[in-house]
């Protein structure tokens, strides 16, 4: 590969996640909740409307986890991961376009398509991320991968802004009120999302699969998955790594999804929480540019550690916050090291699983990533249904960061790489 062709495929797979963090910043982690609990769950009490979303989070979060190691052998054995992305992605484009036209009160309506939107976002996510190694080499996928992460913030960034200007300004843009803006938002991060997905599909080289036809392909698919969870528990590194990670980023996917449903439960006005994400997101830009540096001089585990350390100080904080404006200082603190925590976890992964196998390992990295998420939100839910008080629920979140941080101090990096090399070969 040339070096121009080179540098064309990193700005077509780091393009992706501009196009696709639309929907986690303005849907997951921003309108959806505020939409949800305000309008769709109109009349309910906070901590049923609280486990009416965090049971939604976690029903996709099953399906996704139950999909991605299955889909992931299939993809490697038929060189399928572009197909797969884009089938996906579509499946996502096309659910969120369809939230525009949910009517107020029709929660279990959402719901069902969130749920199914959540699940083409996700999946797509797995091929995304197991295209890593067809882009970067080794030494450069810790600055590639966080170049990924900080482009998201910033393209999903401008278009939230615009859809918060929207929802405090329907008249500008002839819409009839706030409600009716967030949901012309929905289209928007459809059409976003679609738009700028639509290079990683032409510049983007995945190495070829074994020539088969569809049915033989499902079926080695599923035989290799077999063998993968054998090999998962052999290459020791790997395994110990994904506990780590299983772990940790249940509480940045549970601090991310249920942020703004957590302010609203304290009372806290839904604009001022939305204009808090933007903070983040713009400050998850240079930050994950800084973590990808950090990754590359100090080593991924390094800059998971001190990710992992805000996190927890970040939990304990919000347990005792009173008015938004320490919400705003969270949100500027998780922005800072949000990005990085998953941008290096992912580059680390990347560098001790098989490369030849690369979709397939990716498959359950997700898997895990996301049965992560199964946890947080309905125990949020739930501590805040039995307890009548929504602030007990986030310090229990710090436990699986202590042990996540404990399982990723004993991941020895080389050791894993070496591993890895010998399998590949075998």
């Amino acid at each position: 590969m040339t070096r121009n062709n080179q540098r064309k495929s990193v700005f077509s797979w780091v393009l992706y996640d501009w196009a696709n963090s639309a929907f986690s910043t303005t849907v997951v982690a921003g309108f959806f909740p505020v939409f949800f609990k305000q309008y769709l769950s109109a009349g309910a009490d906070v901590t049923v409307s609280t486990l009416r979303l965090g049971t939604a989070n976690s029903l996709g979060s099953i399906i996704v986890a139950v999909l991605s190691p299955v889909l992931g052998a299939i993809a490697d054995k038929g060189g399928a991961k572009k197909k797969l992305l884009f089938m996906f992605a579509m499946l996502g484009i096309v659910m969120t376009g369809a939230l525009h036209f949910v009517e107020k009160g029709q929660w279990e309506i959402a719901v069902l398509i969130y749920v199914t939107a959540t699940i083409g976002f996700a999946s797509a996510n797995n091929f995304y991320d197991s295209l890593l190694v067809s882009v970067a080499s080794d030494e450069r996928s810790d600055f590639v991968s966080a170049l990924g992460f900080a482009t998201g913030y910033l393209g999903g960034g401008v278009l939230f802004a615009l859809n918060v200007v929207m929802t405090l300004k329907p008249e500008l843009f002839g819409l009839r009120d706030s409600a009716h803006a967030v949901r012309v938002s929905f289209v928007t991060v459809a059409v976003w999302w679609a738009i700028f997905s639509i290079p990683i599909y032409l510049f983007v080289k995945e190495p070829p699969g074994e020539t088969r036809g569809t049915g033989a392909t499902v079926r080695a698919g599923l035989r290799q998955l077999r063998h993968t969870f054998d090999e998962v528990r052999r290459l020791r590194v790997v395994f110990l790594f994904l506990l780590g990670y299983w772990c940790y980023i249940d509480g940045v996917h549970t601090i991310t999804r249920m942020a703004v449903d957590y302010g609203l439960s304290l009372g806290f006005e839904a604009n001022s929480l939305v204009v808090a994400l933007i903070i983040t997101q713009f400050v998850g830009f240079p930050a994950a540019i800084v973590f990808g540096k950090i990754g590359e001089r100090r080593g991924a585990k390094t800059g998971i550690t001190i990710g992992i350390i805000v996190y927890i100080g970040v939990c304990v904080w919000a347990y005792f916050m009173k008015n938004v404006t320490e919400f705003y200082v969270l949100a500027t603190t998780v922005g800072l090291v949000l990005g990085g925590i998953q941008s290096l976890s992912r580059s680390l992964y990347s560098r001790i699983i098989p490369k030849n196998k690369a979709a397939e390992f990716f498959g359950f990295y997700n898997m895990l990533g996301k049965f992560a998420a199964v946890i947080g939100p309905v125990l949020l839910g739930w501590v805040g249904v039995l307890t009548g008080n929504p602030r007990f629920a986030i310090l229990s979140v710090i436990v699986l960061f202590a042990v996540g941080g404990l399982l990723l101090f004993r991941v020895n990096e080389s050791a894993g790489r070496e591993a890895a090399r010998e399998l590949e070969r075998v």
